[in-house]
C-alpha cells in the first residue's frame, strides 16, 4: 500500500502535516493542492523518458504532482506520458504543437498548483530522497530558495559537483557574491539543481524567454534571485545530470550570432548586479562581473579517466544486496535495520564527507558526555580498536569532537578512559542527523494506525527489557 506522506520531525506527535488520504484499494488519491509540482518538458525522450519518470514516481517524498508537458513529440514520448497518467492520479500530461523548451515549461507553470516548483529535464533522473531534502531544507530554514550538488554522468562514471560550501540561510547579497565567482557554472545557470516558491513566481509574473535559446535558464534565475530573499545550499547531490544539453556548437550557432547572444545576456546580467549591490559595492566588483563575457559556460566536468573521486556509476552511494533484503532470518533482519538507517544517514555523510561510523559516534556522544574505555566504546560501534582510532582521529581534526585522556589511579589496575564531548562545529552534521533518525523512524512505521504505532513501541519497550535482563546476569551462572 502507498501512503502519501510529506515530512515529519517524530511520529510521536511533532507531525509537520498528518499523512496525506488513499482510497480502500490503497491507491493514491490525487492532492488538490500539492506541496510541489514537478516540471518535466518532454521532446522525443522515448529513449530515457521511463527512467526520467520512475526516478520521480519512486520519491519518498509523495505530496507532489507531476506535469509531463509534451512538446510536439514525434516519437513514442506522449503516449508513455499517456500511460503513466492513467497509472497514477499525480501525473498530468499537457500535449502540445512543437514550440520550444522555454514554451513548454511555460504552459507547465501556468497549471502547476504546487507551493514549490522543482524542474526535471527528460534525460536526467532523481535519487530517491532529492523533493524530500529540498522540500525540508525549504521549511526548515523558510527558504525562497534551496539549491543543491548534482551527480554529473559520463558513461558508465560519475562525479559529484557543488560550489556553495556555506552551511547556514544566506542572504540575496551574498547568494550574488558566491554567484559572482562562478558566473557561467551550470550550479546556479540551471533550473533542475533547484527548488523555487511558486508565489514568488506568480506574484513577478517570471517566465522562461521563449525569444532565446541560449541562457534561458540562467535569465529567469537572475529574474527569481532578484525578487528572493533567503537562500540555502544543499550539500547532498540529489540530480543526475547525464549530458550537455542547449550547448551553442549542438545548436549550430554561428559565431557571430553567439557573442551577440552573450553580450545580450551579459547586460540582462550587469543590471542584476547593478539592482543587487549598493553602488560602491558594485563598482568595487565590477571587473569580477564582466568575467561572464570571457568565462565558458561550464557543468563541472572533467573527464572521469583524470578526475580524482569520480565513481562507476551505482557506486557513488552506499551498496545495498537486493538478494538480502529478501531473505529471511536474524542475519538479514539486522542488516535490513542497518541499510535503512544508513540510507537516511547518507545525505549527511556526503554532506560533511563522514564515514557511517563517524555519524554513529557522533551520534552516540551527542546524547551525552561519554566517559569509558577505547575497549567498549569500540566493542559498542562493533569496530576493531584500531579503526576506531582512525575514526576518533578524524573527528577529532575536523573539530568535531574533543577527546580527552583519562588516567588510572596509582597502584590499581583499571582500563584506561576517555572522555568524548561534541565541540560547536558538530551542530550541523547532530541537526542533519536528528533529522535522519526521525525520517528512519517514520519510514518503519509507514502505514501504521496511530493505535498500531502505540502497540508496536509497547512491543518494542518489552523486547527491550528482555533483553536487558538477560545481557545483565553475569556470566558463569
Amino acid at each position: 500500500m502507498f501512503l502519501e506522506k510529506t515530512w515529519h520531525n517524530d511520529y510521536n506527535g511533532l507531525f509537520k502535516t498528518e499523512f496525506g488520504k488513499t482510497n480502500k484499494q490503497g491507491d493514491v488519491i490525487r492532492i488538490m493542492n500539492p506541496t510541489v509540482s514537478i516540471i518535466v518538458p518532454v521532446y522525443n525522450a522515448q529513449e530515457y523518458l521511463r527512467r526520467c519518470i520512475d526516478s520521480i514516481l519512486n520519491q519518498e517524498y509523495g505530496d507532489f504532482e507531476l506535469l509531463l508537458s509534451d512538446d510536439g513529440s514525434q516519437d513514442e514520448s506522449g503516449k508513455i506520458c499517456d500511460e503513466y497518467a492513467a497509472r497514477d492520479p499525480r501525473v498530468r500530461v499537457i500535449h502540445k504543437e512543437n514550440s520550444g523548451v522555454s514554451d513548454t515549461r511555460n504552459r507547465a507553470m501556468r497549471l502547476a498548483k504546487g507551493m514549490y516548483l522543482q524542474f526535471v529535464d527528460s534525460d536526467d533522473w532523481l535519487t530517491p530522497d532529492a523533493t524530500r531534502l529540498l522540500v525540508r531544507t525549504a521549511q526548515e530554514h523558510d527558504c525562497d530558495m534551496v539549491i543543491a550538488d548534482f551527480y554529473r554522468v559520463v558513461g558508465e562514471r560519475v562525479s559529484h559537483k557543488g560550489d556553495i560550501e556555506e552551511d547556514r540561510v544566506l542572504s540575496r547579497e551574498e547568494f550574488a557574491g558566491f554567484m559572482m565567482e562562478n558566473p557561467a557554472d551550470f550550479y546556479y545557470g540551471v533550473l533542475w539543481n533547484k527548488l523555487y516558491r511558486r508565489e514568488i513566481v506568480e506574484r513577478y509574473h517570471l517566465r522562461m524567454d521563449v525569444e532565446i535559446n541560449w541562457c534561458e535558464d540562467f535569465m529567469f534565475n537572475l529574474e527569481y534571485i532578484r525578487h528572493a530573499e533567503r537562500f540555502y545550499a544543499l550539500r547532498t547531490p540529489i540530480y543526475y545530470y547525464v549530458k550537455r544539453k542547449g550547448s551553442l556548437a549542438a545548436q549550430g550557432m554561428s559565431i557571430t550570432k553567439t557573442v551577440k547572444m552573450k553580450l545580450m545576456v551579459f547586460e540582462y546580467y550587469n543590471n542584476f548586479y547593478k539592482h543587487v549591490l549598493d553602488e560602491d559595492d558594485y563598482e568595487k566588483n565590477r571587473l569580477q562581473v564582466y568575467r561572464f563575457l570571457i568565462d565558458p559556460a561550464s557543468d563541472g566536468m572533467i573527464w572521469p579517466s583524470v578526475l580524482t573521486g569520480a565513481k562507476k556509476l551505482g557506486n557513488e552511494r552506499s551498496l545495498v544486496c537486493q538478494e538480502t533484503l529478501e531473505e529471511d532470518g536474524m542475519i538479514a533482519d539486522a542488516y535490513r535495520e542497518r541499510k535503512l538507517l544508513e540510507h537516511y544517514l547518507e545525505p549527511a555523510a556526503l554532506k560533511y564527507n563522514l564515514t557511517f561510523m563517524e555519524l554513529r559516534i557522533l551520534m552516540y556522544v551527542a546524547d551525552s558526555t561519554r566517559r569509558l574505555s577505547r575497549k567498549k566504546l569500540a566493542d559498542l560501534m562493533g569496530i576493531s580498536r584500531a579503526g576506531l582510532s582512525v575514526s576518533l582521529q578524524r573527528l577529532s581534526a575536523r573539530g568535531f569532537l574533543q577527546l580527552e585522556e583519562i588516567k588510572g589511579e596509582k597502584g590499581k589496575a583499571k582500563e584506561r578512559q576517555i572522555l568524548l564531548s561534541l565541540l560547536p562545529e558538530a551542530a550541523g552534521v547532530i541537526e542533519e542527523c536528528r533529522f535522519a533518525t526521525a525520517d528512519y523512524k517514520l519510514a518503519r512505521v509507514e502505514g501504521f494506525s496511530p493505535e498500531e504505532i502505540q502497540l508496536w513501541e509497547e512491543f518494542q519497550n518489552r523486547v527491550k527489557r528482555n533483553t536487558q535482563k538477560i545481557l545483565q546476569q553475569p556470566l558463569g551462572r
